[in-house]
């Protein structure tokens, strides 16, 4: 038996992440109301084990009612899946005027990072969407536990603002200290 040299050149090996997942795998869905019970466990152990946040979904009506919540007008709501898992949320809430707020974006501890990308392919959807709908601006509210989430905003063209300066029409949340604008027209 004959072996060919060994020419340095390899196949391309998938990067294996932590879940036993495909970097590649993660595919962006509109919300249906069959994930409604993953969304809300992905979002409550984000936000209650990893950050220690005191909330509950019944704090947040609006996981229960993501259709009439997000999906109407030019909102919409998406989900990040890995094989049959939730791993990312995004939601954008119409707040009429040509503005919108970004809502309920989570990723999975595991799924944060450049190598998978989660986070940026859901951003990357919300814009696409938006900018088809002609939105202006896109504001949302954070909390001063999610540093990773100030840099990646920041990072992606959001600009830190005061409460003040909000529409009136946006959705606050009890929970959020930091508010961020992005411009796009």
């Amino acid at each position: 038996m004959t072996r060919k040299p060994d020419t340095g050149a390899r196949r391309s090996q998938p990067t294996i992440q932590p879940s036993g997942g495909v970097a590649g795998d993660v595919r962006i869905r509109r919300f249906h109301p069959k994930h409604e019970q993953a969304v809300l466990e992905l979002i409550l152990s984000i936000q209650r084990q990893e950050f220690d946040i005191p909330i509950t979904a019944e704090d947040q009506p609006d996981l229960r009612a993501i259709p009439s919540f997000y999906q109407a007008g030019s909102g919409d709501f998406w989900v990040a899946e890995q094989g049959n898992d939730i791993v990312g949320t995004i939601g954008l809430r119409d707040i009429e005027n040509g503005q919108a707020a970004l809502r309920k974006m989570f990723v999975a501890e595991r799924c944060r990072g450049p190598s998978v990308r989660v986070g940026a392919k859901l951003l990357e959807s919300l814009l696409v969407h938006a900018r088809q709908k002609h939105l202006k601006s896109i504001y949302l509210g954070t909390t001063e536990q999610f540093v990773a989430a100030h840099r990646f905003y920041e990072k992606n063209g959001f600009v830190p603002i005061d409460v003040r300066s909000l529409p009136p029409t946006f959705p606050l949340m009890a929970v959020d200290t930091r508010f961020y604008r992005l411009q796009l027209a």
